[in-house]
């Protein structure tokens, strides 16, 4: 049995001296894997890591035997949209709900052990679709190992331990080695990696950073899936966050559009004033 999350987080925040720090989705204490650690005004994007889609690498045993194309056969049905409640022991109310698992590669079958892979929406309960499968199979199973391999846009071949982490720090503040820390430490923007993107334009910036919703002129470019109502990063062409908004159009919508608001500006992230001020208000917003 291992640390909580929380735990990683305090031991994260003594290791490196910060007073704001939370952890992006929550890691039961024996799994291991990827956890986004979040420290400064970064902590307030950690709502979004938990919508992160995720990844994980499970070990599955069967209770009884079944034959590997079975096995293949059945995982394979459980790719798409499944239905889940939640374990006894979650912390969450037991209600169903419905996820998508978005691929089930499977690495190696051994005996009644069952290695694989699974990319799928934040929230499905990996030990939940193993006892699923093994009642779609007949046999019975259950999670034996799970390791969570990415979270979002974070995968595990960045991760870091915690003693690399406070090996890094003791470097900066007895060597002044910064580039070690600045190496593990990742700016907020990769926290949004995972969201659509919206780019403003240059005189659009200032008046966003100052809380005004986004009108349609001050876009430069936004991805073909923008969704209305779903959450979307404001980046600067700099690639810089800017804020998160929240579109009032879809992506077809918005490339047909001249005119009003294209995203609600929710959380604003840049300092005002780092971009030079190049609006005025009018019954939409004007960039001059």
């Amino acid at each position: 049995m291992g640390p909580t999350s929380h735990q990683v987080a305090s031991w994260a925040r003594d290791a490196i001296k910060v007073d704001r720090i939370a952890h992006g989705g929550t890691l039961d204490p024996n799994v291991s894997g990827v956890l986004p650690i979040c420290v400064g005004k970064a902590v307030r994007l950690t709502d979004l890591m938990l919508g992160a889609d995720k990844e994980y690498v499970c070990v599955m045993r069967l209770h009884r035997h079944r034959d590997p194309e079975a096995v293949r056969r059945v995982m394979a049905e459980f790719v798409g949209r499944i239905y889940q409640f939640p374990p006894l022991r979650s912390a969450v109310r037991r209600q169903l709900r419905i996820r998508t698992v978005h691929s089930i590669d499977i690495l190696d079958i051994s005996g009644r052990d069952v290695l694989f892979r699974v990319a799928c929406d934040a929230g499905t309960y990996i030990r939940t679709l193993c006892i699923d499968i093994g009642e779609a199979l007949g046999a019975g199973a259950n999670m034996a190992e799970l390791r969570r391999t990415r979270s979002g846009g974070m995968s595990e071949s960045e991760a870091v331990t915690l003693q690399q982490l406070k090996d890094a720090y003791e470097l900066w503040q007895e060597c002044g080695r910064a580039d070690v820390l600045d190496g593990i430490i990742r700016p907020a923007e990769s926290l949004v990696s995972h969201l659509p993107r919206v780019v403003l334009k240059t005189a659009a910036v200032d008046s966003v950073c100052h809380g005004a919703d986004l009108a349609v002129p001050g876009v430069a470019a936004f991805d073909e899936g923008l969704r209305k109502g779903s959450p979307a990063a404001m980046m600067s062409s700099r690639g810089e966050l800017v804020a998160i908004g929240d579109p009032l159009l879809s992506a077809q919508r918005l490339a047909e559009a001249e005119k009003g608001i294209a995203l609600r500006t929710r959380r604003v992230f840049m300092e005002r004033g780092s971009y030079p001020r190049m609006w005025s208000f009018s019954t939409d917003l004007e960039y001059q």
